[in-house]
């Protein structure tokens, strides 16, 4: 089990590779009245409009990397990071403590008995799993991802696979899982194991 946090409400970590359902998962969490915090919704608001990484990611990459609208070129960006490996850890110099910093400051703030901490790379980042009681992975096989991903996002195989390659691997998050969601098949499925899970955190939560 992941160490315990110490301040605010208990604290689930979610977690699992692209396409495997984190998202249905915390909304399926959601809906009980949990509170989410999500650290890629926190780096869009950073990265958005005016967001608080946008001066330093135009000092750091250029003012090309940013749309008239003060918004990252995402686009732009994700093709410099795939092409330029050190671009990737420039970014998240940048981005990672504000992350933090922020996803720290929510969860403290949340009013639910316990909150979800939603995090893609929660496997690869000691820092989140040491503010964790415990980690929940959504888990599906990795012909199912890629499926899920080329459907929605128009993406060829190879595309995703190279953003699969970025994260760690199916086995070293199961190793890592407290809990684990498998969403191999229906979305009802997933909810029911959600709602399971959502009783035991209660439970844990006091």
């Amino acid at each position: 089990m992941s160490a315990v946090s110490t301040a605010g409400p208990v604290v689930i970590g979610l977690t699992g590779g692209i396409g495997s359902g984190k998202s249905a998962a915390a909304s399926r969490f959601a809906s009980h009245g949990i509170v989410v915090v999500d650290t890629d919704q926190i780096a869009h608001t950073l990265t958005g409009p005016d967001g608080a990484a946008i001066p330093r990611i135009a000092e750091v990459f250029g003012a090309e990397m940013i749309t008239p609208d003060r918004r990252l070129d995402r686009a732009r960006m994700r093709n410099l990071v795939f092409a330029e490996p050190p671009a990737r850890k420039r970014l998240e110099h940048i981005l990672h403590p504000m992350i933090r910093a922020e996803s720290e400051r929510q969860c403290e703030q949340a009013s639910s008995p316990y909150v979800i901490l939603a995090v893609p790379l929660l496997i690869e980042s000691g820092t989140y799993r040491e503010r964790c009681s415990r980690v929940c992975v959504v888990d599906c096989p990795e012909s199912v991802q890629i499926e899920r991903v080329r459907a929605r996002s128009g993406l060829d195989e190879n595309e995703v696979r190279a953003i699969m390659a970025t994260q760690a691997t199916r086995a070293a998050r199961l190793a890592a899982a407290d809990d684990v969601i498998d969403n191999s098949g229906t979305l009802k499925a997933l909810e029911t194991q959600v709602d399971a899970l959502h009783a035991s955190y209660l439970a844990l939560a006091g």
